[in-house]
């Protein structure tokens, strides 16, 4: 695989975690409320169509290799994305109560 095909596929990937936090957090937030059964099903159905379009999306980048640094790249995105959000949340908290 070319260099060019692989960090296409990691900053993919990488983009990719950033966007499934960013919806689980919406899920867990507005969907957790519900029922337990129902809940446990639309997060269900949530993580399947996200895993269905990721591996379609890497059809289209490298011809639906994975490899390893694919799953890192994600968790890597996941854990960035949390960590903004945590910044992001002091500094609106912060900001309101100067207000």
């Amino acid at each position: 695989m070319s260099i060019t095909i692989q960090i296409k596929t990691i900053l993919f990937s990488i983009l990719f975690g950033i966007i499934f936090s960013v919806v689980i957090g919406l899920n867990y937030k507005y969907i957790c409320g519900t029922k337990k059964i129902l809940s446990f099903i639309l997060t269900f159905m949530l993580v399947l169509v996200f895993t269905l379009l990721y591996f379609i999306c890497l059809k289209y980048i490298n011809f639906g290799i994975f490899h390893y640094y694919e799953i890192l790249s994600i968790i890597f995105g996941f854990i960035v994305e949390n960590l903004f959000y945590r910044i992001v949340e002091k500094k609106i908290k912060k900001w309101y109560t100067h207000i």
